[in-house]
């Protein structure tokens, strides 16, 4: 496996990794459990909401960035096997490679013309299914 180059590279893949797994939404929903059943105790105070507010309030902006991070590390590699598959093929069109490089009205014209082929294809597929009937 490739190491994580820089610090917080590996920390966000850890911490995707661990926040991931089913252990830890259990202890989550340990957490608010517990929390709930503190209320009576305290009064169900604004002290006692504040906590639960502002402890999941952290964690959802922390971990905003590192699901990010992930993401964008999962997309990146996700565009390198298309490309390189798109490279080896040789029916495929090369400008694929760098289709997120192109501006909206680009991309709407290629994805026009996507859609003419898969229009075109089901009228084949049509005509086909109607000669074996």
């Amino acid at each position: 496996m490739i190491s994580r180059s820089t610090w917080f590279g590996r920390f966000a893949h850890d911490v995707a990794r661990l926040t991931g797994r089913p252990l830890t939404f259990l202890i989550a929903v340990g957490v608010i459990v517990v929390w709930g059943v503190t209320g009576p105790l305290f009064d169900y105070s604004d002290t006692w909401q504040l906590v639960i507010n502002t402890s999941t309030t952290i964690v959802t902006f922390l971990m905003v960035f590192v699901i990010q991070n992930t993401q964008n590390r999962d997309t990146a590699a996700m565009h390198i096997k298309l490309d390189e598959l798109i490279r080896v093929n040789t029916h495929a069109r090369n400008v694929m490679l760098n289709l997120e490089e192109l501006d909206e009205k680009e991309l709407e014209l290629i994805r026009s013309d996507f859609e003419e082929l898969a229009k075109e294809d089901a009228e084949r597929r049509r005509g086909a299914a109607l000669e074996t009937r």
